[in-house]
């Protein structure tokens, strides 16, 4: 028994486990990776709430940080108010849409530019990716119109029927005379 205590005692002897050191150099230990994943975690979240903490803020910081917050909203919201308007007042609403007609272009331009770049290359993105696949779609306008006509002349050409090989020899076995004994004897009665 000394023999297989010494040679236990040198792989779990002294607080140590040779077998699982060995293991968690090819797999890492489950346990560790969560306790890890877990401290780096919380760690994270501290460091967000100290960002929005409002003790470190100042009165300025704060209001500047609610305008900010206040343009997609007000213009969303804004959006909607003159839809809601143009039903209840049509009047007021045409005579401040012809207001609007009287504002020079190049200040519309001024004004897109503000806002795409209050809003970010994002805007701009979005709306280069919009122009694009329209004109992909009027790209395939011609062809399309050419896949139209060649259908309408196959269904002309067909009477509104496509037949494949077997029906139409049917059709053509159904048109050609053929001997049959009893159409003739029927024809000959008939005849009388």
């Amino acid at each position: 028994m000394g023999l297989i205590g010494n040679l236990l005692e040198l792989v779990f002897g002294g607080g140590r486990n040779v077998v699982r050191e060995t293991a968690e150099v090819f797999r890492e230990n489950a346990e560790a990776g969560a306790k890890r994943d877990a401290e780096a975690q919380e760690r994270a979240l501290d460091q967000l709430a100290k960002e929005f903490s409002d003790r470190e803020k100042g009165r300025f910081d704060r209001v500047m940080d609610g305008v900010n917050r206040m343009p997609r909203p007000a213009m969303a919201f804004g959006i909607l108010l003159l839809f809601t308007l143009s039903m209840t007042d049509p009047v007021w609403f045409a005579s401040r849409m012809q207001g609007l007609s009287l504002v020079p272009e190049p200040l519309w331009w001024l004004l897109g530019a503000i806002v795409s770049f209050y809003f970010g290359a994002r805007h701009q993105f979005v709306g280069q990716e919009f122009q694009r696949s329209i004109a992909q779609s009027l790209a395939r306008v011609p062809q399309v119109v050419e896949n139209n006509r060649a259908l309408q002349t196959l269904a002309t050409q067909t009477n509104g029927v496509a037949k494949t090989d077997s029906e139409q020899s049917f059709e053509l076995g159904a048109i050609v005379a053929s001997n049959n004994p009893a159409l003739e004897e029927w024809r000959r009665l008939t005849k009388l």
